[in-house]
């Protein structure tokens, strides 16, 4: 029997069930309301990510999650090993690199170790020397430190491959040593070097595509003289070398950035314009780099695109003294006559030389795509600052040149 009706229940418990219903009903209110905040604050973190304020975000949430412990070592590590810091690297990165090589217990370590010090944040590319096992604060201290920073290798415009010999006996390191110079590190205690034979033996006779060669200086490369078929693909500037890279890594590396740069000054895009091929333009910009100062380069550019264009002999000193690896830029009667392809004193070698004679910088590249106009086949020294006088006719450079030897010019 039902008691639609309600009139075999008892008034007493209907009353009871009333709260009961009402206290249940208001804890499933609570427990939605509290989905819904919790709910709100995933979607705040959410937005403060995709605002660019990730940082604080997860700090954040990290505070409301309860997420606090991290591993961490003790200590100022164990062995030496070398880490790079890339360029574009954010400190969470550089967190992930000191992670992997297990510099640090955890990326945290070093992100809270570095969080209050602003100096992490303009942490700059290149090779460090850290440690294994070191604590997050010891990680930051370390990598801030000038030391822990591992040399660039520095090229200079004009700078050739191998040693010049002055007047005087005194040396100037070529790319060849300072490359191997600053290959060198010490670990634990043992210092490691790629040395100056390794690398002309990579340079002359390793695969030029393996040494990083591009496809239109490969041909030119290919058919140079061996010792210096890599001259004027490592232009001037910094280079931050892997201390741990063989004679092989290492010339591609610099090479690789110098070719980056070099497409940055307009070669090989830009060449098109000169009617030469991108490496004949290489080979005139290092002459440019050799024979003038600055303010000169369009016009001595000029000066060798009419002779070639004459099918005049280019006759440049510094052409002569290359092969003779010396730094000065005149030659005697008897350096003048010597053969070989880099002599453009002599009929046999009329044209550009084989190679670039040296690491042209920005401007000179700029120069050689495109010269000054003019009509000028002559150029001589006639200024104490360096700066050439030029002409079109020969007599009037015979002028010149009379004037500048009386004033002392050279």
């Amino acid at each position: 029997m039902t008691d639609d009706l309600g009139l075999f229940t008892d008034p007493d418990a209907q009353q009871d069930e009333r709260p009961r219903r009402r206290n249940a009903a208001a804890a499933a209110a609570a427990r939605r309301a509290k989905r819904r905040r919790k709910r709100t604050i995933l979607w705040v973190v959410v937005a403060l990510v995709l605002a660019g304020g990730g940082a604080g975000a997860y700090y954040g949430y990290r505070s409301l999650s309860g997420i606090g412990s991290y591993d961490d070592y003790a200590g100022a590590g164990e062995a030496d090993v070398v880490v790079e810091v890339k360029d574009g690297d954010l400190v969470s990165s550089i967190a992930a690199t000191l992670k992997e090589q297990d510099v640090v217990a955890s990326q945290r370590a070093f992100t809270e170790a570095g969080a209050d010090d602003a100096r992490v944040t303009g942490i700059q590319p290149g090779f460090y020397l850290m440690k294994t096992k070191m604590s997050g604060e010891a990680a930051v201290t370390r990598i801030l430190e000038k030391a822990a920073k591992i040399t660039p290798l520095e090229v200079r415009g004009g700078y050739v491959l191998h040693d010049l010999t002055a007047l005087d006996g005194s040396t100037t390191k070529g790319i060849m040593s300072l490359l191997s110079d600053a290959s060198c590190v010490e670990l634990d205690g043992a210092r490691k070097c790629v040395t100056v034979d390794q690398l002309r033996e990579a340079a002359e006779n390793a695969d030029p595509v393996a040494l990083g060669v591009p496809d239109w200086a490969l041909t030119a490369v290919t058919s140079a003289p061996k010792e210096n078929r890599l001259e004027g693909l490592i232009l001037p500037g910094l280079y931050h070398l892997d201390p741990g890279a063989d004679a092989v890594g290492l010339l591609k590396s610099v090479i690789t950035t110098s070719l980056n740069r070099l497409q940055g000054y307009g070669i090989p895009g830009g060449s098109d314009k000169t009617g030469f091929r991108p490496y004949e333009v290489l080979v005139v910009a290092s002459l440019v780099e050799k024979e003038g100062v600055t303010e000169d380069f369009g016009k001595v550019s000029r000066v060798i695109y009419n002779r070639l264009a004459a099918g005049q002999l280019l006759e440049l000193d510094s052409t002569v003294n290359y092969k003779l690896d010396r730094p000065h830029i005149t030659t005697s009667p008897e350096d003048r006559a010597r053969s070989g392809p880099y002599n453009t004193y002599n009929a046999d070698t009329k044209g550009l030389p084989p190679t670039p004679i040296g690491s042209p910088g920005e401007k000179a590249v700029k120069a050689a795509i495109a010269p000054e106009d003019g009509p000028w086949r002559y150029f001589v020294k006639c200024e104490t600052n360096g700066k050439s006088c030029f002409n079109e006719t020969f007599d009037d450079h015979l002028v010149d040149v009379d004037d500048a030897q009386q004033r002392g010019v050279f």
